[in-house]
């Protein structure tokens, strides 16, 4: 399984996420439409179909097959594990108050 953090450290890769988050279920075509015309990236349908399969393979897009088009949806779990990992700051957990105090700024 390729790691998680690879697979979103490509700023296309975000833009499929962002994509998908914002219309899940989309074809590869409706997909290379998208990112050419909100994020100005003009990949290739190999390009994007490669940035896909390795989205996949992290666990953060299933697909489903309707007649002859393959969907594509958002699977947001493998990020939750890491927001788990790493709890978000919250005012009784926020160390860096503690640390300005400590190093006296």
């Amino acid at each position: 399984m390729p790691d998680l953090y690879e697979a979103i450290a490509a700023p296309a890769r975000r833009a499929i996420l962002d994509e998908l988050l914002e219309r899940d279920g989309q074809t590869l075509f409706e997909l290379c439409a998208r990112l050419a015309m909100k994020h100005q990236l003009g990949m290739s349908r190999q390009a994007v179909s490669h940035h896909l399969t390795i989205l996949e393979d992290a666990g953060l897009l299933t697909t489903r097959r309707v007649g002859r088009c393959k969907l594509h949806y958002l699977d947001t779990r493998p990020l939750r594990q890491i927001a788990e990992r790493w709890p978000f700051a919250t005012p009784e957990t926020d160390h860096a108050d503690h640390l300005r105090e400590r190093d006296g700024g």
